[in-house]
């Protein structure tokens, strides 16, 4: 069961966000406090599986030999092969533009060093280094739990916004989803839940309603 007081800013998040023509995204944004994140050991670097998932869809590419491909049709959306990798990097920004509309990257194991090498200026940056995957295994499950995967990376910010669903999602869903978030967030706080000075739940376009956490 859902915390009843998340649930109610969920509702009026929700109440309170003028229809859209597009399914809104429902966010988490969190402002931490006493907290040095110029040491990076401080940072948040979270990936964490929600409950209930995104309420869209999560796109996944794999670099794979011809061997892993055949087992990853249908199950990742994209396939890359070895013979790509160096193409990507000679086209820079035809990679930048693909990277960007990739949430989670996969490589098969013996190809991660390749991958590194060729993109990892390009993927490194913006927290999409890939996973590897072992030779000849079924990603099918990897994939599933990165589907319903969202990631906190925090850098140097003190405030950092996680998608937490959708708005045709039930607020009961989305409201357990932001439990799960915000519990990974307290346990890698040094002080839990006192590092945390503010939170709001809101639609992508609609008024932040506030969040009591304690």
């Amino acid at each position: 069961m859902a915390d009843e007081k998340i649930v109610a800013v969920v509702k009026e998040a929700l109440e309170k966000a003028p229809e859209r023509k597009f399914s809104e995204s429902v966010e988490l944004a969190m402002n931490l406090k006493d907290v040095d994140l110029s040491n990076p050991k401080n940072r948040l670097t979270e990936e964490i599986i929600l409950p209930h998932g995104r309420g869209k869809n999560i796109t996944v590419a794999l670099f794979a030999t011809p061997e892993m491909k055949v087992k990853a049709e249908g199950v990742v959306d994209i396939i890359f092969s070895p013979e790509e990798i160096s193409n990507m990097k000679d086209e820079k920004l035809e990679t930048k533009k693909k990277v960007s509309e990739i949430d989670f990257f996969l490589a098969e194991a013996p190809l991660m060093a390749q991958v590194g090498k060729n993109l990892g200026v390009i993927l490194g940056p913006r927290g999409k280094m890939p996973r590897p995957v072992p030779p000849g295994s079924d990603p099918t499950m990897i994939v599933s739990g990165l589907r319903k995967t969202v990631k906190i990376r925090t850098k140097d910010r003190r405030t950092f916004h996680v998608a937490v669903g959708t708005r045709g999602m039930d607020p009961e869903q989305i409201a357990e989803n932001i439990e799960a978030i915000v519990n990974r967030v307290r346990t890698k706080l040094e002080r839990g839940l006192m590092n945390v000075h503010s939170a709001y739940v809101k639609t992508t376009m609609g008024p932040a309603i506030k969040l009591e956490l304690r």
